[in-house]
This record gives structure tokens, C-alpha cells and sequence, in this order.
């Protein structure tokens, strides 16, 4: 059966957006245009496709932005101004199997399979070019990392819980070349796990600092970013001893932090008259960080200094909507992630304004990106984790309060304290939330319903009105939707394009 265009991108197209993202490069001066075939004769070229970190940096994940208990559009949110919202946030919060196949907008399967290509890319062309073997193991140790990282980013979306019980489930299509004949039949969870290990393993062969030159080339795989890669596959397998094993490891090779008490600051502040032509007329202003003051321009993203590696979780609508559950975790008063991260009044921003509704966004670049790589607050978070559900609870929080010492304002309760094994489980947990909400929760909540330990449990609820897939329907009853721990809902919808266009070939998730 052949390859769909959906799930993978033809050769051509990749070989040639390797040319375009540097047409100054001495190795574009020989190469045809775009609308031909490229052929690939050196390593040069191959680097160049791997260099090329606008392909492979951002991660639309729907399914973590909405699908959490991170976010929430209460009824009375939305009745501020339905129109801000419209249908898609629903269909994913609310875990809809039935409209959410047709969404016409889905881009994470499709641009993973993307990376996945590119990755194969390099490794059908690494042993017929020129190039030193030094160059070669390389570029060969990176693919198999980009290719490892692509396929845990969508078996943790499309896929079950990798478990005893699950293994023998539908997970994806293995694809290890760029053959157009290679079958698209889903594999089962083992196999695609047994997939990513392999890859992983050869990634970890990865001998390149992150450092390099004084400046940190986090867009390109190195040894913290592989390392910290494998300390979360092996957190979500529920092997903690690998886990701290690889997060120490990436720790040793970076573990600079950003220090929110010097080196946080405001950035853009904008004014929005709310409620103008009424007596409550006012003008409000609204405090951005200084992290949300370029859209296109990255170098503060590229500059973030905490990460192992540059990948971003990207939301197109722009508002990451805090749930009141995630609100109440900070110690608003004197924690700095809420006071930069958390900004009052976006609803404003979000034309929210006649009548006013002032209710919070969570923003970190911009108003779309938020860190999903590896960054040293994660592995920090990783380590304590592993410490806590092993044997080791103080020294889980000596790790957490080296965080929180550079989270939390001067003079503030920094240290937090554990009297034994659960709860010190439950302050990691907690402090893995309030720093890394949305990018890594729908992860953290599978694997919690699936470890060994049933005080991390997360029943997933939440209250709003009916809706089909054009509207939501607000004068309907309020309804519960619950998400069980053993709910095959777990598992998104695949894109239905993928179903058609495979003949059938690809099966679609059961529930």
C-alpha cells in the first residue's frame, strides 16, 4: 500500500525547504530550484536540512493546549463573548470523539509525520554521501533523536497508555524510510515503543555539547537535550531510575536556570477602553512580560537560557486559558511565574471589552508559544519526582528549592518541606504544574492513571453546555463531562483525512 500524501510529505518537497531556509549557503549556490528534484551528495546538505529549526521548533498540540485540567472556559466566560471562542476549544476540552475527526485545522499529526520524514531523510541518505564518518555518526545519532521525539510526541496524542494491558493496542504506523511502498497500517503500542527505544538508543551515541562556542545550539540535538529526552520517555514508562539516571545526566551538561528575581521583567503594556459609552467606562492596562514582545522575531526565544532543547508548544487562537483550579496552585502574592506568566485582564486583549469580562491568560512568548523542549526546570522537576517516588523525599526537595529559589520574589517562603514519601510526592507534583502548565499535563495525567501509585489519580471534569460541531448551544442545561483514568478517550481521534486517504489502511482509534 502506498504511502498517503497526508502522513508524509514527498522528498522533493522536504529536499527542497531544506534549500530555502538558507539561500545564501554556499552549498544552494549548485543546487536547481524548487520545482525540481534535488539530489543529495554531501553532509553539508544534510546538516543544512537538520539546521533548519523552523521545521521542526513548533508543536500544535490542541490536545495539550485544551485537553487538560489546565484549561477551562467556564459558561460564564464564554457568554462574555461567545464569538471570542468559537467551536474547536470545545470539541478538544470536552474530549469529543465524534466531531473532533473532521476538524479541518489539525496540524500536529501532520507536521510530526513532517519531522519524521525529514528525519528518514538523513538516515536513507547518510551512508550514499560524502562527508567525514565523524559528520555522519552524527547527523545518523540525530535523526534517530528527531525521529524518537516525534513518535513519543504523537503515541502520548493518537495512542493508549503504553501498559501491560495496552501494549497489544493500535499504535502507529512504523515509517523508517521515505518509500512511498511502505505500509501505513498502524503497528501495535509495543512495536512502536520498541521503535522509539532503538532510536533512543541510538541517540544517546550523541557526543555533541550544547555549548558550543560560548552560545548554546539548543535547535540542534546535543548531549543534554538527548539525555533530557530520555529522562522524560523513561519518566512516562514509569522507570524512575532511568529517569534520574538521564536527568542528571542533562543537568551535568546544563543546568543554568533564569533567575525570575533579576532577570524577569515587563515588557509591552497595552491600554483597551472597557465598557466605552457607558457609565463604566474606563481605560485599562494590561502588563505583558518582556518574553511576549516579538511575534516573528525569535531571538528571545532562541536566547531563553534554560533550554536543552528549542521546541515550542504553539497555540493559533492565542489565549491559553488558565483554569481556576490552576489559578488557586500559586501563591499569587510572592510567586513570580504568576505574576509575569499570569496576565490579568487578557480577556481585554481578547476583545472581551464591551461588556467587559476581565479574566487571566496564561503568556510566555508572545501569546502562542510556551516551552515544551527539555529545559533545566524540567529536569529539576524530573529528578525531584524520581527522588520522591523512590527513596529519597528530602532530597527531593532540595531539588525542587533549587527551583523555587529563582521562581519565587526576595523575602518570599521559598523552601518547601515533605514529612514523608506521599507527600512529598504531592508538593513535586504540584510544583511541576505551576511551572509547566498546558506543555506537558495531558502527558503527566496519563501516566499518573497508569503508575503504580493511586494518590495521583486525575478524574478529569468539567461543566458546560451541549454543542455539535458548527456551535455550542447556550441555552441549553448545563452538563458534567468526566474523563475516567481508564478512558479510552486517552487516545485522540485521528484526523479523518488520514483514514480516507489510506483506503481504509489506517484504522481509527476505538472508544
Amino acid at each position: 500500500m502506498k504511502l498517503t500524501r497526508n502522513i508524509i510529505p514527498n522528498i522533493v518537497m522536504a529536499t527542497a525547504g531544506a534549500v530555502l531556509l538558507s539561500s545564501c549557503n554556499k552549498y544552494l549556490d549548485e543546487m536547481p530550484s524548487k520545482t525540481t528534484s534535488v539530489v543529495v551528495s554531501n553532509t553539508g546538505q544534510l546538516d543544512l536540512l537538520l539546521n533548519g529549526y523552523t521545521n521542526f521548533y513548533t508543536e500544535g498540540n490542541r490536545t495539550a493546549i485544551y485537553g487538560t485540567d489546565d484549561y477551562e472556559v467556564t459558561p460564564t466566560l464564554f457568554n462574555a463573548r461567545p464569538a471570542t471562542f468559537g467551536i474547536t476549544p470545545f470539541i478538544f476540552s470536552l474530549w469529543d470523539i465524534e466531531y473532533l475527526p473532521d476538524d479541518t485545522r489539525e496540524g500536529f499529526w501532520s507536521g510530526e509525520w513532517r519531522k519524521i520524514f525529514n528525519a528518514n531523510l538523513v538516515l536513507s541518505q547518510i551512508s550514499k554521501v560524502t562527508g567525514s564518518d565523524q559528520d555522519k555518526a552524527r547527523l545518523k545519532a540525530e535523526a534517530h533523536f528527531i525521529r524518537a521525539y516525534s513518535y513519543f510526541q504523537l503515541a502520548n496524542t493518537y495512542c493508549l497508555p503504553y501498559t501491560e494491558a495496552n501494549k497489544a493496542e493500535m499504535g502507529l504506523p512504523i515509517k523508517v524510510s521515505t518509500s512511498f511502498e511502505e505500509s501505513t497500517a498502524r503497528a501495535t503500542l509495543e512495536e512502536t515503543y520498541a521503535l522509539i527505544d532503538a532510536d533512543l538508543e541510538e541517540a544517546l551515541k550523541i557526543q555533541t555539547p550544547l555549548i558550543q562556542e560560548g552560545k548554546q545550539r539548543h535547535w540542534r540535538a546535543n548531549i543534554a537535550a538527548v539525555n533530557g529526552f530520555a529522562a522524560r520517555y523513561y519518566l512516562v514508562r514509569n522507570n524512575y531510575e532511568k529517569a534520574l539516571t538521564h536527568a542528571n545526566a542533562a543537568l551535568a551538561e546544563h543546568g543554568r536556570l533564569v533567575d525570575y528575581r533579576t532577570e524577569m521583567s515587563y515588557g509591552n503594556s497595552f491600554n483597551y477602553t472597557i465598557n466605552a459609552g457607558t457609565p463604566s467606562s474606563q481605560l485599562v492596562t494590561v502588563k505583558f512580560p518582556y518574553t511576549h514582545n516579538n511575534q516573528t522575531n525569535l531571538t528571545d526565544m532562541l536566547e531563553w537560557k534554560e533550554f536543552m532543547y528549542f521546541r515550542m508548544l504553539n497555540h493559533e487562537s492565542w489565549w491559553y486559558v488558565p483554569s481556576q483550579e490552576l489559578l488557586d496552585l500559586y501563591d499569587q502574592a510572592n510567586d513570580l511565574r504568576y505574576e509575569y506568566h499570569i496576565v490579568e485582564g487578557y480577556s481585554y486583549d481578547r476583545g472581551i471589552i464591551n461588556p467587559s469580562f476581565d479574566y487571566p491568560g496564561y503568556v510566555f512568548f508572545f501569546k502562542d508559544r510556551i516551552p515544551s523542549g527539555p529545559t533545566t526546570a524540567e529536569m529539576l522537576l524530573i529528578k525531584a519526582e524520581c527522588q520522591a517516588r523512590t527513596t529519597d523525599p528530602a532530597g527531593a526537595m532540595t531539588t525542587i528549592n533549587q527551583l523555587r529559589e529563582k521562581r519565587m520574589k526576595p523575602g518570599a517562603h521559598v523552601n518547601l518541606t515533605a514529612a514523608n514519601k506521599d507527600e512529598a510526592i504531592k508538593k513535586v507534583l504540584e510544583e511541576r504544574r505551576r511551572e509547566m502548565p498546558f506543555v506537558h499535563r495531558w502527558m503527566d495525567v496519563r501516566r499518573y492513571n497508569n503508575n503504580a501509585d493511586p494518590n495521583d489519580d486525575v478524574i478529569l471534569t468539567k461543566t458546560f453546555y451541549s454543542y455539535n460541531n458548527a456551535a455550542v448551544d447556550a441555552n441549553s442545561a448545563l452538563k458534567t463531562y468526566t474523563l475516567p483514568k481508564d478512558s479510552r478517550r486517552f487516545a485522540v481521534p485521528l484526523p479523518r483525512t488520514e483514514l480516507v486517504s489510506s483506503m481504509g489502511v489506517i484504522k481509527q482509534n476505538t472508544y
